[in-house]
């Protein structure tokens, strides 16, 4: 019998661990696994439980009864006067340095001079709490700010998220102690120290259990040694949350970065094509002294715990960015196409042009949905896990085929002129389908995190009543099988045949616009079929499920895109503006047919040709601030 808190983790090898051993891996992926799986499990704890993942919209709109349309929602908040004016300080400090040729420095970065008076304005202060000295902006008010932005300067925009988000701002104001607070959190705020966060490394991304930077305790200061890689805004003078091992367990410890390098810490320097306007090195530690003082404490002391936090956060902010940084495309593909003609006619005028103009409107719309509805999550104490693995993938993977497919085709060759902006940023463009997690693999995590609960209720009991009996390949017509499972297998058969032989009651959607609510319909009553084809595939593959990492990642996907297309249909719904209902609805047919395979109408495309008519005289919103660029090689 158990003794565990209801509010601790468990000591007990995890449901994945246990599953991994029973599937025939080696002990050392289970225990690594279980070790991933045991700091998501701590995450958890950090969360009330009607806020913890099986709480969660997208796990309830799956595999409860109902159908809690209104957590799909997002919130209208108003920004408070004094942070609005931090905003629009932070922004006229980045137009003016941008209209003056002033925002880089020689070698290409931003200047330390902009980040200071970004300081100046208050920028850095944005997440942290006001005690502290910050403004504690909820969510819901910073994440479209970055995608304000953005329009003026990507790279700024993004540093916001990285110092905020996944550095040591996060880290500290979550998990420190009261002391960590008041020493770190007003100089973070004030910008006096800007912030990263240092937890890849050369042998671990993905597989974070593949740690190998350690500190030891010696007297009162730990010291280490060790090498991460890919660490953006890290340069001397820098504050950083360090992952490392102490005693083989993953760690998070704050360390300020002197400022020069020397024996104990050297940086790396390599070609990167990605984060150019930003530093991105390698740390070199070697006994790098950290006081023992700095060491971030949670539950069992894993730090995967403290990384696993800040990237939810981020994972929203990227999302925003991209929605920023599309419309920049949208701002370079209009004038364009005023510009450019064929055949005596200016290509704006053409179906396929206008058709892409829609289609971009239609990725920005669903990109700005993903991010009021999951910053609006956050802002009310949801994990939102699932949540903002979505607007992660759809955000990278939108702004990916916006640059490609959508901008680039558009210009045609000029696209790789020097100074154009798909040539001199393609990498900008493609690059936030690794950050924050490469999206097939976090689209495996999604599934993971939408069947775990399912898994742990019906088929573990399953698993271990056949471990117990030593069956390894059970047969439902030996009677001996049907015995040893004679405890574990009917509440599963229950589960079944009320979801089989029973109707889930309909999804009551708000007033809406008539084909925005039929896009809602159908993606609310796709999310409702999925549990009987998911506990199918658990059912078929049993504990090989893991193996069948194609399989995951396809419904993944599918649930996904359902989630995409009822969150952009009820945000639509709210707006007054008709161009973002029109772009939202051509998303939404879009996503229908990825789904069905169904062709597309000649009705869809006339629709689709006038939405980009509209678009390309100025009718899309949210543009303010875009410049508008030059036209090269006019002749």
């Amino acid at each position: 019998m158990s003794t565990t808190s209801p509010n601790r983790p468990s000591s007990d090898p995890s449901f994945a661990e246990t599953a991994m051993r029973l599937g025939g891996k080696s002990d050392e992926e289970a225990t690594r696994t279980g070790a991933i799986d045991k700091a998501d499990d701590e995450v958890e704890t950090l969360f009330e439980k009607r806020r913890q993942t099986t709480a969660s919209p997208v796990h309830r709109a799956v595999w409860d009864r109902g159908f809690p349309v209104e957590l799909f929602d997002s919130a209208d908040v108003t920004t408070p006067a004094d942070v609005q004016q931090v905003m629009d300080a932070s922004i006229a400090v980045v137009h003016r340095h941008r209209n003056a040729g002033t925002l880089l420095d020689e070698n290409g970065k931003t200047r330390e001079e902009v980040l200071k008076e970004l300081a100046a304005a208050g920028y850095w202060s944005l997440l942290v709490d006001r005690e502290f000295g910050g403004k504690g902006v909820p969510f819901r008010c910073f994440a479209p700010f970055l995608t304000q932005m953005a329009l003026i300067d990507p790279t700024i925009a993004g540093l916001a998220s990285v110092h905020g988000c996944i550095g040591a701002v996060d880290p500290v104001r979550t998990f420190g102690n009261e002391e960590q607070k008041r020493r770190y959190l007003p100089k973070l705020a004030s910008g006096e120290r800007l912030s990263a966060f240092a937890l890849t490394e050369p042998g671990a991304g993905s597989d974070l259990t593949a740690l190998k930077t350690k500190a030891v305790l010696r007297g009162d200061t730990y010291y280490v040694t060790g090498e991460k890689l890919f660490i953006t805004n890290v340069v001397p003078g820098r504050t950083i949350g360090l992952v490392c091992l102490i005693d083989d367990k993953p760690v998070v410890l704050i360390a300020d970065l002197p400022d020069q390098e020397n024996e104990q810490l050297q940086l790396v320097k390599y070609g990167l094509y990605a984060l150019k306007h930003t530093y991105n090195r390698g740390i070199k530690f070697k006994d790098f002294p950290v006081p023992a003082a700095n060491l971030l404490k949670v539950e069992e002391g894993n730090g995967l715990t403290i990384a696993y936090h800040g990237l939810n956060l981020g994972r929203i902010a990227l999302c925003a960015n991209a929605a920023g940084t599309m419309r920049l495309m949208m701002g370079s593909m209009i004038p364009w196409g005023k510009f450019r003609k064929t055949y005596g006619e200016a290509i704006e005028k053409r179906e396929l042009v206008r058709r892409r103009l829609a289609r971009l409107a239609g990725l920005i719309v669903g990109c700005d949905a993903l991010v009021a509805w999951c910053s609006t999550l956050i802002d009310e104490g949801y994990r939102g896990e699932m949540e903002c693995v979505v607007a992660k993938i759809f955000g990278s993977e939108s702004q990916k085929e916006a640059a490609v497919e959508l901008c680039m085709k558009t210009h045609g060759g000029r696209s790789f002129l020097h100074g154009h902006i798909f040539g001199d940023h393609v990498h900008e463009y493609l690059a936030p389908c690794i950050y924050e997690g490469e999206g097939e693999m976090l689209g495996m995590a999604f599934f993971k995190s939408l069947v775990k609960q399912h898994g742990v209720q019906f088929f573990a009991p399953v698993g271990k009543a056949l471990q117990a009996a030593k069956i390894k390949q059970p047969s439902f017509v030996n009677p001996a099988h049907l015995w040893a499972l004679r405890k574990a297998a009917p509440p599963y058969a229950l589960w079944l045949l009320r979801e089989k032989y029973t109707f889930k009651p309909s999804v009551q959607l708000p007033s809406m616009p008539p084909r925005l609510h039929d896009h809602a319909q159908f993606a609310a009553r796709g999310l409702q079929r999925l549990p009987r084809e998911i506990s199918g595939m658990m059912m078929k593959h049993q504990l090989k499920l893991a193996d069948r990492q194609c399989r995951m990642s396809e419904v993944s996907s599918r649930a996904q895109k359902l989630v995409v297309m009822l969150c952009t249909a009820l945000y639509a719904a709210k707006q007054e503006n008709e161009v973002i209902r029109s772009a939202a609805d051509l998303l939404c047919q879009d996503l229908t047919r990825e789904l069905t395979g169904a062709r597309p109408s000649d009705g869809h495309f006339k629709a689709a040709s006038k939405l980009g008519e509209a678009i390309a005289d100025g009718g899309f919103p949210g543009m303010a601030g875009v410049e508008v660029p030059e036209i090269l090689m006019r002749y």
